[in-house]
């Protein structure tokens, strides 16, 4: 099997009842949740219109900048609801990779529930209002090859993150976080509490405000000097 042209039909999939319950949650708590780290680069950011969270286990794919062969076979073994996920050899100012014909026929006929790729789109006029997560480094008119090399359902780093196949993917106005598969089940809960007290401080600082003292006392511990003057040069 040559390296560089593999398809793999098959991944490791989580749990659905995992899927709809971190659809229900913000990036930011999740990235919280994860020590802050699971986030892609803030290069991807939501290009289309999408009226819910994206969330799903990701197809991956890694592409040969300025080509797509691999992703048109990722659309090709689908599943329903997947995130389609893109590498691009670290090349994320290239040739758009996808663009409207491309991302019509994913959205209606594959199906898919969203895709993330670290490198420019194209058709930005009509896929801005795409009810479908589009997730891109920017946008470019130059169209791609449809050439190969490239690979699917294998380790990428998109974002500058590193997923696997079947790696839960969450996306919203904020970004995209990757949540590896086996954390998923232990995080879950803990993503659940914090987005409840998360909620309750900002409905507190509607109202009383909350209690301040952990700047000071996070002040205090870091080494911080408080100065009752002005600063003279």
């Amino acid at each position: 099997m040559p390296t560089g042209k593999r398809i793999y039909l098959r991944r490791n999939l989580p749990d659905p009842e995992l899927i709809a319950g971190f659809s229900k949650l913000p990036s930011a708590t999740i990235d919280d949740c994860m020590s802050r780290n699971a986030g892609m680069n803030a290069r991807i950011r939501l290009m289309s219109s999408p009226k819910k969270i994206m969330c799903g286990s990701a197809l991956t794919v890694k592409a040969r900048s300025g080509d797509n062969l691999a992703i048109q076979a990722a659309l090709n073994v689908a599943k329903e609801g997947d995130i389609v996920v893109v590498s691009t050899d670290g090349d994320y100012h290239a040739r758009a990779l996808v663009g409207e014909v491309m991302l019509t026929y994913a959205k209606y006929q594959a199906k898919i529930g969203g895709i993330v790729v670290d490198g420019p789109i194209r058709d930005i006029d009509s896929l801005k209002n795409f009810d479908l997560p589009i997730y891109a480094t920017g946008t470019t008119p130059e169209g791609p090859y449809t050439e190969g090399p490239g690979e699917v359902n294998v380790p990428v780093t998109v974002g500058q993150r590193s997923l696997n196949p079947g790696d839960i993917i969450v996306g919203d106005e904020d970004g995209v976080v990757v949540i590896p598969l086996e954390d998923a089940t232990e995080l879950l809960p803990r993503a659940q509490e914090y987005d409840k007290k998360d909620a309750a401080r900002v409905q507190l600082n509607r109202t009383t405000g909350e209690d301040r003292s952990f700047v000071d006392n996070a002040l205090k511990d870091k080494g911080f000097e408080i100065i009752d003057d002005t600063f003279f040069h």
